[in-house]
This record gives structure tokens, sequence and C-alpha cells, in this order.
């Protein structure tokens, strides 16, 4: 097999693989601009000297400026947690499209707030705007990954999921190195600053527009008994018509998975919440959450949010250099995550990944903790030049990089998004992302003080997470690849869990054999019935 080839669940059409699909995972990943670009400008942008000196922030002491600003930070997460949490009720009655749209609109209000503050109003008008931008982001990150996991094919859905991640990192990307541009070329200022927070309308702006294109989810209108829509949806998404053999086998599986909840749960707003009674939901439940909360215990909130803490740190010296730092940072996660998005999440597959990103980021986290710890970084201020150890630090920050980018970054997102059956898929999703906005609230909320307080022992950390991880992800999470969201229930009965994808794939050959074969009975016996009739007709014609 090339690193290029699909391992699908039955023989696909190639139509199949459209510009539709992909286009609709394009759009509705502008949410993920949208967040991507906050995780990654904010903390730049509370060093700038502009918003220092509008803020008085020279005037604080470092306890206090510590605290102001994981407040500014973190009411984002809070507001995410709960924004998270309230699209699983809008999205039961509305949808996927339109809770997805009001969302958007939600985080517009946030954002334009943030706009109004200055110094003699103070910074209430940023963190209410926060708030608010917050839950709008919260409810994105529940409605895209389930969205687009819905309308994707099973051999390109980690492709089309991590759509997702990678405008995450564009969006990133972006907010690295505005900050940077802004300190280089515009002077101190009240405009200097505020640029970098008007410049997060624009995600949401195109997300606005693009949304009114999108077509609801097929599952989602199969599950609320809107039978007519659904095929006609997704027809236009797999591009064939209703009575292609692709189309009749994927609406079998649908209706199969909706029965089977119907008779064991039952159908409504409230039986997801009754059908995590049964232990392999609820345990479904704690493997997303414990995925976030690994995620976020690599360190990687605690670099984006607060990356010019974590640069100096290990010796950086300079506001301008330490924006330079970040945004080949973020460069350098943006291009692997091409790398990841186009070869690897389909063909290394989930567990691969997690596993190998996780042992090699924990092996660069201990030797930069180690490195801050002996060359005692802190004491050492007044010397601007790294040193030959502190340039190995930095490349081993951007090895980690390399190995956590591909892995941890946007694989949790992946599997949390295809784990979950049709009726608890969203209420799944709403518990990741709540789970993941959780985490991050606690990291960034109170990074500054972990700084002040374990120096090198962050490091030390987020490394012992990392590497408690591998056997979590070995042990624990089976390889979703490939398998149809509505043969997940079967992937995580199997034991041992290293063995299920194989296993679940083989079956479904099976299955796919047999029902061909039933189809083909059926078509040859209305093939004969016809040829039957045609005699018929033709000795009554003979004979009149």
């Amino acid at each position: 097999m090339g690193l290029l080839t699909l391992v699908e669940d039955r023989p696909t059409p190639k139509n199949v693989y459209n510009w539709r699909v992909y286009t609709a995972a394009t759009v509705a990943s502008f949410a993920s601009c949208m967040i991507g670009y906050d995780s990654a400008f904010i903390g730049t942008t509370l060093a700038l000297q502009s918003f220092v000196d509008e803020f008085g922030f020279a005037e604080m002491s470092a306890s206090h400026l510590a605290l102001v600003k994981a407040n500014i930070v973190s009411v984002y997460q809070a507001g995410a947690f709960f924004g998270s949490l309230f699209a699983y009720v809008m999205s039961y009655f509305l949808g996927r499209r339109k809770t997805l749209f009001a969302f958007v609109m939600v985080f517009i209000v946030g954002a334009g707030m943030m706009l109004g503050a200055n110094g003699q109003r103070g910074l209430g008008l940023i963190i209410g705007g926060r708030v608010l931008a917050g839950i709008g982001v919260g409810g994105a990150s529940n409605m895209v990954p389930i969205y687009i996991s819905e309308l994707a094919p099973p051999a390109v859905r980690g492709r089309l999921v991590g759509i997702y991640e990678m405008g995450w990192q564009i969006g990133g990307l972006v907010g690295f190195w505005i900050n940077y541009g802004i300190a280089e070329t515009l002077a101190p200022s009240h405009s200097q600053w505020i640029i970098p927070f008007a410049v997060q309308l624009i995600p949401a702006g195109l997300l606005l527009v693009g949304a009114l294109w999108l077509r609801e989810s097929p599952r989602w209108s199969f599950s609320m008994g809107r039978r007519e829509e659904a095929i006609k949806n997704l027809c236009w998404i797999r591009n064939l018509p209703a009575d292609h053999i692709y189309i009749i086998e994927e609406i079998s599986y649908i209706d199969a998975d909706l029965e089977r909840f119907r008779t064991e749960v039952g159908a409504g707003f409230w039986k997801p919440f009754a059908a995590c009674k049964q232990p392999k939901v609820l345990w479904r439940f704690f493997l997303g959450g414990m995925l976030f909360l690994l995620q976020n215990g690599s360190g990687i909130n605690a670099i984006n949010y607060y990356s010019p803490t974590v640069f100096k740190s290990i010796g950086i010296q300079g506001t301008n250099t330490s924006f330079l730092t970040t945004g080949i940072f973020g460069v350098v996660k943006t291009v692997i995550t091409f790398i990841w998005l186009l070869f690897l999440i389909d063909h290394l597959g989930r567990r691969r990944l997690l596993m190998i990103g996780a042992t090699g980021g924990s092996l660069c986290m201990w030797f930069i903790g180690a490195y801050i710890k002996l060359a005692n970084v802190s004491a050492n201020t007044k010397n601007t030049q790294l040193s030959s150890g502190g340039i190995a630090a930095m490349f081993f920050f951007y090895l980690w990089t390399a190995f956590y980018t591909p892995s941890w970054n946007g694989v949790p997102w992946v599997i949390n998004s295809e784990m979950f059956d049709q009726n608890t898929r969203s209420l799944g999703q709403a518990s990741a992302a709540a789970n993941n906005w959780f985490w991050n609230f606690i990291i960034s909320r109170f990074t500054p003080q972990m700084f002040l307080k374990m120096e090198y022992g962050v490091y030390f950390f987020f490394a012992s997470l990392m590497i408690l991880s591998v056997p979590f992800v070995f042990f624990l999470i089976p390889e979703t690849k490939s398998v149809p969201l509505e043969y997940m229930d079967r992937l995580f009965e199997i034991r041992p869990v290293r063995k299920a994808n194989k296993i679940v794939i083989s079956e479904l050959g099976e299955l796919e054999a047999e029902f061909r074969h039933d189809v083909a009975l059926v078509k040859g016996e209305k093939a004969v019935e016809e040829r039957f009739e045609t005699a018929e007709q033709g000795q009554e014609t003979r004979r009149s």
C-alpha cells in the first residue's frame, strides 16, 4: 500500500470524494481559525508595550500581574466550557448548521465588545467580551468536529476532521506573527494593540457568510425523522443519486444504528443521558475526557497563551526576540499539521501517532527542564546571548513541537468526533469539548503562578503527564480509522484493544459481500420477472 492509499470500509465511487465534502469541512473550520487565532495572539498582545502602558501593568506587583493576566486569558476558557455544553441543547433542537451560525454571532458580539476597551474604561470590556467570545468558540468547538465527521466518508474522515485542526493552526500562525509585525512597524499606541483584537472578526465573518451555503447534517435529519431532507442532503454531499448502491448501503447503516439505539434506550432529548447508564457508553465519555486532560497536560496551552513567559524561562531576552521565536513556533506547528492532515492521520492511524508523540515529546520536555535547572537561567538575566545549552534547549523545544503537533494536537478531536453513536454523538462531543475547555482553563489560569513557583519543575510536570499517556493509549484506545460511525459500538466491544480495528474491518468485508449478494439476488429476481412479463405480453400480442 502506498502512503496515499485509502483504506475503505467498502468499495467507494470516486464521486464520494468530491469538492463539496472538502469545501463544507473547510467552511466549517473557519470556526477553528477563530479559536487558534485567540490562543496565539492574546499572550503576545499582553506583552506589547502599548498594552502594558495603557493598562498600568508596570505598576503592578509580580503576583498581582500574574493574576490579572491569568484572568484575562482564562475567562475565555471558562466561557468556552459553558458554550460547549449549551451547544448540545441547541443542536438537538436546531441542528448542527443553525447552532454553529448562532454561536458565531455570539462570538462576534464578544469580539466587538473588546474593541471598546481603553485605559480609562479599564479591562472590564475585554474580560466581558472574552467571556462571550469564549461561549461562541466553545459552542463551535462542539459543533464543527461533529458536523464534519457526520458528512465525511469513513476513509477520509480523519483528514476532513483534520481540516478543523488545520484551521486552528492557520489562525494560530496569524496570531503568533501579527504582534511581531505590529511591534516592528508601529509605534506603541492604542491603535497598535487594538489591531490584534480586531483581526479576530475576520474568520468569524467568513464563517457567518459560509454557513449560509452549508447543508444540514444528513445524520441529524435522519435522527429527527426528516427522512426526505436527509436523503436529499446525503445525495448532495456524496454526489450520487438516491438509488446508487453506496447511498442505499449508507442509509441502511444509519437506519440500523438508529433502530438499535431506539430499541435499547429510546429516542428523545433526555435519552442520551439515560444511555450513560450503560457502561459501554459511559466508558467512551471517560476516554474522551482523559484524552483532553492528557492533551492539555502536555503543556501546549501553557505555551500558546504564555509564549513570552515560556521563552523567557529558556533564556530568550527581549520582547521582539520573544515574538520572533513564538512566530517560528507557529510556522513549525502549521507545516507539520499540513503533513499530519495529508499523510499521517488516515494512514499511520490515531493510536500510533498518539504513542509516538507522547514518547518523543516527553523526552524533549525532560531535557528542557534539566537545562533550565543546571544552567540556572533565572539568575542569568543580564546575559542576552543564548549559550550552547540554550540553543540545544531551543532545538528540543521545536523538536517537542514536531512530536506534539501531528499527535496530541489534533488526534483527540478526531477520535472524539467519531467514537460515539448517532444518538450520543452530540452529548459525547459536548462532554469532550467541555473537558478540553475545563483543563484548558485550569492550565491557563495557573500557568503564570506555576512558572513563578516551580520554574524548571513545570517542564518535568508536563513531561511526566506525557509519558503516562503512552500506556493509557496502548491499553484503552482502539484504532478508529476507516471504521464507519455506525460500527463504533462494535469496535469498543472487542478485546484486546490493539486488535479491534482489524477485526471490525474484516467483519465489514463479510457483511459487504453478503449485502451485495442479496442486492444481486433481488435484482436478478426482478430481471426474471421482467422477462416473464415481456414474454407473456409477446404471447398475448401474437394471439391477438
